[in-house]
């Protein structure tokens, strides 16, 4: 008899822990990557977004479930938080990574371009971020505008010619070479703005460029547009905090952040005016106040 009562006390668990996901546990994660893949809709908001929140965080196998949802997705799981919801970003093989691959395609058949467009999107992040610190805050907003990101990197390829002059590079065009050295010959020979017949903004200047990215980074719930002034104003949200984290390490940010054009003292990002000459019109209405640096 005792014999009996101990196995039944050893294997009596083992129902319950079978019964602890059930299709209904993996439908409930499956909706939570579901919402997770909405960048705009906010818990707060949303009653069942914010119980599904609730229920990843006080239960330990929902969140592995939903981890592995996810996974299973080629999803990376950022963050889980009643601040940013489910944030998660594509791995590089997953079916979700193709909506930036179109990004880049639909923006030229030029390969130029699709540089240039990727130089925007590095610079908005390193505008908004400047700082280690910014990263690391959950409470820090970055604010950019389109005027600024343009004139942020026009300085940037200012310092990036007279670094070549410096070391005797070549300066010809070299569109297909990597790094920021070949982004700024194309940068800089591009048009700031030029306008169509009816004044909008030309879609092959940099600020068009620029103002491409910002839009898609508001479509996908990284920035929120603010006002209209210097281009366009934007806000950082939480996810995009997350997501510039997520590649704060690559080379490229590394290399734009230490040319040293943008100075940050309060984590407010300014343009330092360009060193050697008076010439300042290449970042007229960035909507950011130039300052020369403090010399201790």
């Amino acid at each position: 008899m005792s014999e009996h009562v101990e196995w039944s006390e050893t294997e009596a668990p083992a129902p319950s822990a079978t019964a602890a996901v059930t299709p209904a546990d993996a439908a409930d994660a499956a909706r939570l990557v579901a919402f997770g893949l909405q960048p705009k809709l906010q818990p707060a908001r949303d009653q069942e977004y914010a119980e599904l929140l609730r229920r990843y965080r006080e239960d330990p196998p929902f969140a592995r479930l939903a981890d592995a949802v996810a996974a299973g997705l080629g999803l990376v799981v950022l963050e889980v938080s009643p601040r940013a919801g489910m944030a998660v970003t594509a791995a590089e093989d997953s079916v979700f990574a193709v909506r930036m691959g179109d990004y880049a395609r639909r923006t030229s058949a030029d390969g130029g371009d699709r540089f240039l467009h990727g130089l925007a999107h590095l610079a908005v992040a390193a505008m908004a971020f400047p700082r280690p610190e910014d990263l690391a805050d959950d409470g820090y907003i970055g604010r950019v505008t389109v005027n600024g990101v343009d004139a942020f990197v026009r300085q940037a390829c200012r310092r990036l010619e007279e670094r070549a002059e410096e070391h005797g590079d070549n300066t010809d065009p070299a569109t297909d070479a990597p790094g920021l050295e070949a982004a700024w010959r194309i940068w800089a020979r591009r048009s700031a703005a030029g306008a169509t017949k009816d004044a909008r903004r030309l879609a092959g200047s940099t600020t068009g460029i620029v103002g491409k990215a910002a839009a898609f980074l508001t479509d996908s719930g990284f920035l929120q547009r603010t006002g209209e002034d210097n281009g366009g104003t934007y806000r950082t949200t939480s996810r995009y905090q997350l997501q510039v984290r997520d590649m704060a390490g690559s080379a490229a940010m590394a290399e734009l952040l230490e040319l040293g054009v943008v100075p940050v003292t309060d984590g407010t990002p300014t343009l330092l005016p360009a060193e050697h000459t008076d010439d300042l019109e290449l970042a007229a209405d960035a909507g950011l106040p130039f300052h020369a640096p403090s010399h201790s």
